[in-house]
């Protein structure tokens, strides 16, 4: 096992990478600049570019745990921003309160994830494993490793 694999991103998944970036901030400026109807139509770009992402990365278990920590992040950052649009946010079952649901579920997967992979050595080497095996696949061509 090589701790200097370089881990290589496929080109198609860098550009919705990038592409869900930008749908994320377009969303959020419009939050901040208080655009209901272009903030909320800018929900649906970014969920689903979230979605395709952590699908894309099912296969890698680091990529994975970061990807759904991102999907939960962007349904509490949504939760708030409809709660403010709406004046639903305050109180103790406002959108923001309500938030804390997905913030925490996103931080607890990163919690388990890395405290699993800097406490148990076998789950370090199981991750780092697949890893390479998932990047070799992709430098050698494969769509999906293990299929045909």
């Amino acid at each position: 096992m090589s701790h200097k694999v370089i881990y290589a991103i496929p080109a198609r998944f860098r550009q919705l990478e990038n592409l869900h970036i930008l749908f994320w901030l377009i969303k959020d400026a419009c939050w901040a600049l208080n655009l209901r109807t272009p903030g909320i139509i800018m929900i649906f770009p970014t969920m689903i570019a979230a979605i395709v992402i952590t699908w894309q990365t099912r296969k890698t278990i680091s990529e994975l745990m970061h990807n759904l920590a991102i999907l939960f992040w962007i349904t509490a950052n949504c939760t708030w921003m409809i709660g403010e649009f709406y004046g639903l946010d305050e109180g103790r079952f406002g959108f923001r309160n309500l938030a804390l649901i997905p913030f925490s579920i996103g931080l607890s997967i990163l919690l388990s994830f890395y405290v699993l992979y800097y406490t148990r050595r076998s789950f370090r080497e199981k991750v780092l494993l697949q890893t390479e095996k998932v990047v070799n696949s992709k430098m050698k061509g494969n769509a999906e490793p293990g299929t045909s």
